[in-house]
């Protein structure tokens, strides 16, 4: 029997032989029944691995096996697929960790969300060598659901957790508490969590900005002999609090206000401290500067006496990798990085994801790009640098390291694909190439311990993704995990069109990586309308040679009459060295909207069948904020725009973002005002609709609000859509998501008609 989607493709076909307010009736229709498919029947939603966890012998697996009785953690051996059973629980397992001796569990479970993560609930020890099915629920007389980060102590005798900003230890055999830390603000009225409100003082865990763009949230880390914990905490005394307001959920309206500094305003005092597991006095690490002008980016523990940390500054263009005294306090610095400089100026430096130490903790590994590339070094304690990938290629991660060599993931042939290398440790020889040559597209690697083998993943614009396990460094298949044919079946009635990566000329030698999606009733004597997708801030690539969901959307779009495509403007963080990647430095959003109009105009020069006088543009956060700078900074180009959750107003985002590509307003007034689209607004002559969830704790719907304003202020025809109380994916509530696409779609059929002329 015909799939759905061959059907949509009949439908299609017959809609272009009608009458043209006949047709748009049709396409339009069409087009609504194949979002339902892809958003609220998931009609195409693929197969799940996972998450898996390798074991610490490195050959074998544990992985959470669900059903009506509860939860098994079963054994896989990776190459063979031996499963054992490890352990029963009847708890709804979220997340799991195993014990250093591997006789007790710890299962998170009853999670609630913290912004964006569900990052508390309850935790349960399970004694797996004990008798079958105790589970011992830990916290005491806790709040439901209050608990944060539980981990085992190295010897397995006791757990540490977070509740309502202050830090704990339990013994697991007495149940007895010890409170590490008192001057955490508790939550009015008991409440299990609340947001750091100005004034909260929070241990153990983040303030909201810190998380968002640190991506600190586990907040404290046992050291190696279990006698001490090292932690960060957050003083928010001082900080702009922001407050959402929540119209619908009961009679009157509710409220929730959290700190969240905006740019040129006071941060939050961050300073990190080692208490004894007894408790008492907090030792804190005395790091140089004003603990409301740094950040302390990192964490870990080096050995039972030493604590290593980054710290960088204000302008976060100096990144300081310090080593803390666990007993006194008193800091060294082993290394400093900064930034790359553009004419001259310095812009901004990276905070690193994961340094890797090596040689018995006498080096790390560090990424710099201190010669222009993100290169991997090899750092002693001392500050010796040696680099290791000698190569003219940017490392985009380091994927894990074995006995003698580090695994990163690099491309140095095109900025839209990934692939693994190995580099010697000692900078012997350059990077040499893991992933076979034929293989085009994007790979993942997470290798086990001891890097002997690797969960691989991979996938490309029109390959689903797979996932196996491999040797290294030989790179040779034991066992396929995901079969990317389950979803290929799915979608083979939807990923028909003919599709293309593309690069494109903008201006002085320099060229753009994009996509473009045809119909899959091309017709190339045709002209037809365009719909651009963007991004083109400095935080996310849309032009991955990488299975994203299949781009549905983009397809169905294309299958209703548009050429669909995306570029990564200069400024985007592709794998092309830092000067593409930070030129854009004070200028955020000028030269991305020069790029973006130079390409359509460039592809529209080379590509007869675009209609350049039919030009539509979309995007999310940065995406839609860069959408706003088309539609008015090049109105006689983009006639359509769609902007969901944008920044209209750079001043009112958060500091660390913000300032870090930006500077601050006082010594970049100008930068501000010429990056933010809300300065060229009176220049909007297409159809614009602007889509915002009122409970955005991210991107605000203060900055829409801002640009309503001004819009009205102009006399400036647009559209609106709120979403009440959604937060920045617009995903909460039933049918939220296929509603939202369903939007974006009608908009551009309706102002701007598909289909060929």
């Amino acid at each position: 029997m015909p799939s759905r989607s061959v059907y949509a493709a009949a439908t299609l076909a017959i809609a272009l032989a009608t009458s043209p307010r006949a047709q748009q009736a049709d396409i339009a229709a069409t087009l609504r029944a194949q979002i339902d498919r892809i958003y609220t029947e998931n009609a195409y939603a693929a197969p799940r691995f996972g998450p898996a966890r390798w074991l610490p012998d490195g050959v074998a697996y544990a992985i959470v096996e669900r059903s009506e009785q509860g939860a098994e953690i079963a054994r896989y051996d990776a190459a063979t697929g031996a499963r054992s059973v490890l352990a029963t629980t009847k708890l709804d397992v979220d997340d799991y960790s195993w014990s250093s001796d591997g006789k007790r569990l710890l299962v998170f479970t009853n999670t609630k969300k913290v912004w964006r993560q569900n990052t508390r609930g309850d935790y349960y020890v399970i004694d797996v060598a004990g008798a079958p099915g105790v589970e011992k629920k830990l916290g005491g007389t806790a709040p439901e659901s209050s608990l944060m980060f539980a981990k085992f102590s190295p010897d397995a005798t006791r757990v540490a957790y977070v509740r309502q900003n202050n830090i704990y230890v339990e013994q697991i055999a007495s149940g007895a508490i010890t409170q590490l830390t008192s001057d955490g603000t508790t939550p009015p009225n008991g409440a299990p969590w609340a947001p750091a409100v100005a004034g909260t003082v929070v241990n153990g865990t983040s303030d909201w900005v810190n998380e968002e763009e640190l991506d600190i949230r586990d907040g404290f880390r046992w050291s190696p002999d279990g006698a001490r914990i090292a932690y960060w905490q957050f003083d928010t005394s001082g900080v702009g609090n922001m407050t959402l307001v929540n119209d619908t959920a009961a009679l009157y309206p509710t409220t929730v206000t959290y700190a969240y500094p905006k740019p040129g305003t006071t941060n939050s005092a961050a300073r990190i401290g080692v208490v004894s597991i007894g408790g008492g006095t907090t030792t804190w690490m005395k790091t140089p500067g004003d603990p409301r002008n740094t950040y302390l980016a990192s964490l870990d523990w080096i050995d039972t006496s030493t604590i290593a940390m980054q710290q960088v500054n204000r302008p976060q263009n100096e990144n300081d990798y310090l080593l803390g005294d666990a007993i006194h306090g008193t800091v060294t610095r082993a290394f400093a990085d900064s930034s790359y400089l553009v004419d001259g100026r310095p812009t901004w430096v990276d905070a690193q994801e994961d340094v890797a130490w090596i040689d018995g903790d006498k080096a790390f590994l560090w990424l710099s790009e201190r010669d222009g590339w993100r290169h991997l070094y090899r750092v002693t304690r001392d500050g010796k640098a040696t680099l290791l990938t000698n190569f003219a290629a940017d490392v985009i991660s380091v994927a894990g390291t074995d006995a003698t060599a580090a695994y990163i993931i690099a491309s140095p042939q095109n900025a839209t694909q990934r692939y693994l290398f190995r580099v010697p440790l000692d900078g012997s020889s350059p990077p040499r190439r893991v992933t076979p040559e034929d293989a085009p597209g994007s790979h993942a690697y997470t290798p086990a311990p001891g890097a002997r083998m690797a969960f691989h993943t991979y996938s490309s614009f029109e390959r689903p993704t797979m996932m196996e396990v491999v040797s290294l460094p030989d790179h040779r298949p034991l066992r396929q995990l995901l079969d990317p044919s389950v979803v290929q079946r799915k979608v083979a009635g939807v990923v028909g069109q003919k599709t293309e990566f593309v690069t494109v000329p903008v201006a002085n030698g320099v060229t753009l990586d994009g996509w473009m999606i045809r119909p899959g009733t091309f017709d190339a004597t045709k002209k037809y309308p365009v719909i651009v997708f963007v991004y083109g801030e400095p935080a996310s690539q849309t032009v991955t040679d990488a299975w994203s969901g299949g781009r549905l959307f983009d397809r169905a779009l294309a299958d209703a009459g548009y050429i669909v495509v995306s570029f990564d403007n200069r400024g985007t963080p592709a794998p092309k060295g830092a000067a593409w990647r930070k030129v854009v430095y004070g200028a955020v959003g000028v030269l991305s909207a020069q790029d973006q109009a130079a390409a359509i105009t460039a592809m529209a020069a080379k590509y007869p069948f675009i209609d350049l006088t039919r030009v539509g543009v979309w995007g999310w956060s940065g995406g839609g904020s860069n959408t706003l700078n088309c539609m008015f900074r090049s109105p006689d180009i983009y006639k359509v725009g769609v902007s969901v959750a944008p920044v209209p107003d750079q001043r009112l985002y958060d500091t660390i973002y913000q300032e870090r590509y930006m500077g601050v307003p006082e010594t970049n007034a100008d930068g501000y005002r010429r990056g933010s689209p809300i300065t060229f607004a009176e220049n909007l002559r297409g159809q614009l609709l602007i889509v915002h969830g009122s409970g955005d704790d991210n991107v605000h719907f203060q900055g829409t609000e801002r640009l309503v304003n001004k819009l009205v202020e102009l006399g400036k025809p647009f559209d609106l859509m709120v979403y009440p109380n959604r937060t920045h994916s617009i995903s909460e509530g039933p049918g939220t998501t296929a509603h939202i696409y369903q939007l974006i779609a009608r908009y551009f059929v309706t102002h701007l008609p598909p289909g060929p002329r």
